[in-house]
């Protein structure tokens, strides 16, 4: 059947701001985002989360609405971006996103992840989850959807745009 990639709804951090493996609250909006995009998604048998409370939280939501079980899944969180979590995307310093921007796979100039580390454990946990009798919710990151639809190990393979909220779908 199929994995919806579901991206949490708005977190509570000015835009602007590098975040990955910070665990951030959800906006004052979450009851509101979360009722909106209830009925939208398709029927799963089991919800599966990033251990993260934006996405927990949501997650949380969903299968005690839904009535099915939820599974945390920690390969499932987002990128870990290393000294850069929590700063002003325009205070990192220029020549630390042009090292990222070069090797866009493989460097670590925040000394976090890589791009490629991300990908890795991305795709080994969805391996387990596609190719299920039933379809499997994963309240995700939007890191982690990005690798899981980038078709090849470039940057611009990469630059899928999902609002907070939303989803696809992969069949296999």
């Amino acid at each position: 059947m199929a994995v919806i990639l579901l991206r949490h709804t708005r977190p509570d951090i000015e835009p602007g701001i590098c975040y990955g493996m910070s665990d951030l609250p959800l906006a004052a909006t979450f009851k509101t985002e979360a009722e909106a995009l209830f009925d939208t998604l398709p029927q799963a048998s089991l919800v599966v989360a990033s251990p993260l409370s934006r996405c927990r939280q949501l997650a949380d939501y969903i299968a005690a609405r839904k009535n099915i079980p939820l599974r945390l899944e920690p390969r499932l969180r987002e990128m870990d971006f290393g000294r850069w979590e929590g700063q002003p995307w325009n205070d990192i310093p220029r020549a630390e996103i042009d090292a990222w921007a070069e090797d866009f796979l493989h460097a670590r100039p925040h000394g976090g992840e890589s791009v490629a580390m991300l990908r890795a454990r991305t795709l080994e946990a969805l391996g387990e989850y596609r190719g299920r009798k039933d379809n499997t919710l994963i309240v995700t990151h939007a890191g982690v959807i990005k690798a899981a639809l980038a078709s090849d190990e470039t940057a611009g393979s990469h630059a899928t745009t999902l609002g907070f909220g939303c989803f696809v779908t992969l069949t296999d």
